[in-house]
């Protein structure tokens, strides 16, 4: 197996007037709550968003791990819809300190480059911003911060610089080179 340099960056924004929103869409484009925990939801949009830009690290969770993550206080799933069809997600979760981390966030293959991304996580950054607000006792958000990697689409620093992002942090490291992995055995041509 051969290793790859993956560079990975962490951004932050540490007030709520760093966020610089995108437009909407044109279209029937919402954004709504996942409020039921649903390790089969969560386990789709990750393998369906991440499929090509291999993601990986949570293809082996078992069904109770999806289950007890997505059960923590201050953890939330944003769907994106098109037409009442999933097109992305963003996922929060809340640490210490009033400190809220976008953990995953992006777009079925077929959604991006429409204008949705930006939206969606201008929307998914405000929800972290307001997060305490729907968790009674946790801490109120005083910084939101999340990485992205070489691996993720040619886009995703530019979007969030673009909503106001700064950098912080930046290390390269080595990975093993894994195959993107699909949504299932196939799903992308080789």
């Amino acid at each position: 197996m051969t290793n790859i340099a993956v560079t990975t960056w962490s951004l932050e924004q540490t007030a709520p007037t760093d966020l610089l929103p995108a437009d909407a869409p044109e279209g029937d484009v919402r954004i709504v709550r996942s409020e039921v925990p649903s390790p089969e939801f969560s386990r789709f949009l990750y393998a369906s968003v991440g499929g090509d830009i291999r993601w990986t690290d949570r293809l082996g969770w078992t069904y109770a791990q999806w289950q007890e993550f997505l059960e923590r206080p201050g953890v939330e799933t944003w769907v994106a819809y098109d037409r009442g069809t999933p097109a992305g997600y963003v996922e929060l979760q809340a640490q210490d300190d009033g400190v809220v981390e976008i953990v995953y966030f992006g777009l079925l293959p077929a959604f991006r480059g429409r204008r949705i991304g930006g939206h969606l996580l201008s929307y998914g950054t405000a929800r972290a911003w307001d997060l305490a607000d729907r968790w009674p006792g946790l801490a109120t958000t005083k910084r939101v911060w999340l990485h992205t990697c070489s691996k993720d689409g040619p886009h995703a620093m530019d979007n969030y610089l673009r909503r106001g992002f700064k950098l912080f942090d930046t290390k390269v490291e080595e990975e093993p080179e894994v195959a993107a992995p699909g949504p299932w055995p196939g799903a992308y041509p080789a």
